[in-house]
């Protein structure tokens, strides 16, 4: 069955060279464990068979390391390495059981102070064992961190520049590695280096801060656009009640110019029209002309208590604006950093139970351990288990290995 290209991966080395290489993500965990076992050991090596497949497409020819079962036993005749028969059947078996569909293509040595070069009687093994194109040989040094990875093409077993290591879900190795970790051990004393996980962990960092200051810049921006349309919803305002108080004036002013000899005396803010001739009519005309100023400033009032109205309730929907905005910004400022993170989900029903724990929000390597052992002894035993260097670098969602 054709693969699509993983997506949710990180880079090792230069990856220019062909065939480009594929590492699951549990794969490389159980390398890390391998070593320490070596180191453990001695001086001896410890050896693992690699199971994937390999296809060829448009855009090349990959190979996708999906497996590795640990070798029986991995001899030593002088320089040379020796896989008997006993070490073959073991691993046909276990391969059978966990990796029904995988396909042996290659090898891992962890080999404590021996050049990361193969010897041509390793080289000759390897043609010897997985003939087929594109096989891969994997050497480590346990104590150094190092690794050599190489592909046979061309008869030879040609150096890779780099590969891929890869995160999606993996029950086949996730179920080997809950089966066999009583066996290769956990040593909690001891901690393993991983400066491309430190380095992947940063970056995811590093994203979030940033989506952060983006979603606040965000914030920003959307209030400042509310407070220059409150500020055009009030000038607006303004400038037509202006206009109300121009158009109240003219009309006094056209009342007043109505009788050219009435004569105009001003008394405690107040008009008052007196004429000459008429005497006797003066209080009914000054009752009439303070009818009329009275409806005319009721009508100026109203118009100042309508546009007062306008200008709060303009203020509100501006308000409301605000929320809505800063609210639409909440819920497009939420990033997918994690997505491929959450891609991953457990064998199990209940966490934890089946040897693998997913991390949840506020957990810290303290928690687990209480939560799944009742106390916080078993901290550094979950750590080497799963190659943390630190343990405040956990995130949610990732899969921890339960010693």
């Amino acid at each position: 069955m054709e693969r699509q290209i993983p997506k949710n991966v990180r880079q090792i080395g230069n990856v220019s060279d062909s065939p480009k290489i594929y590492v699951e993500d549990y794969v490389d965990t159980f390398f890390t464990q391998l070593c320490e076992k070596c180191e453990k050991a001695g001086n001896g090596p410890v050896g693992a068979f690699l199971v994937g497949d390999i296809q060829s497409g448009d855009d090349g020819e990959f190979v996708y390391i999906y497996g590795a079962i640990q070798m029986h036993e991995l001899k030593m005749n002088g320089n040379e390495y020796v896989i008997d028969e006993s070490t073959w059947k073991h691993a046909y078996e276990d391969c059978k059981q966990f990796f029904e569909d995988g396909e042996m293509l290659g090898w891992f040595v962890a080999h404590p102070g021996v050049p990361l070069t193969p010897e041509s009687s390793t080289v000759k093994l390897h043609k010897k064992s997985f003939p087929k194109k594109n096989t891969v040989f994997i050497m480590k040094d346990p104590v150094e961190k190092d690794e050599t990875y190489y592909v046979h093409k061309m008869n030879d077993l040609m150096e890779i520049g780099g590969h891929y290591t890869y995160y999606e879900k993996n029950p086949c190795m996730q179920n080997y590695m809950i089966s066999s970790r009583k066996k290769n051990g956990a040593f909690s004393t001891e901690t393993v280096e991983d400066r491309a996980a430190q380095d992947f962990r940063n970056l995811v960092r590093k994203r979030g801060k940033y989506r952060k200051q983006k979603r606040a810049g965000g914030l920003m921006y959307a209030a400042s656009a509310c407070l220059v349309l409150i500020i055009i919803i009030m000038g607006v305002s303004m400038v037509n009640s202006f206009d109300r108080m121009k158009s109240v004036q003219s009309t006094l002013e056209t009342l007043a110019d109505r009788n050219d000899t009435v004569e105009t005396r001003e008394v405690s803010g107040s008009v008052t029209a007196v004429t000459a001739e008429e005497q006797t009519d003066s209080g009914q005309d000054t009752e009439e002309q303070s009818s009329d100023d009275q409806t005319a400033d009721d009508a100026a009032q109203a118009e100042n208590a309508q546009a007062a109205q306008e200008e709060e309730n303009s203020a509100d929907t501006g308000q409301e604006a605000g929320v809505e905005t800063e609210t639409t910004t909440d819920s497009n400022g939420t990033g997918s950093a994690d997505e491929a993170l959450d891609q991953q989900d457990t064998a199990g029903d209940t966490n934890g139970s089946n040897g693998v724990y997913i991390v949840e929000e506020g957990d810290t390597l303290a928690i687990i351990s209480r939560k799944m052992y009742g106390d916080v002894a078993h901290v550094d035993a979950i750590c080497r288990m799963n190659g943390i260097t630190d343990g405040n670098l956990i995130y949610v969602g990732q899969k921890l290995l339960l010693p």
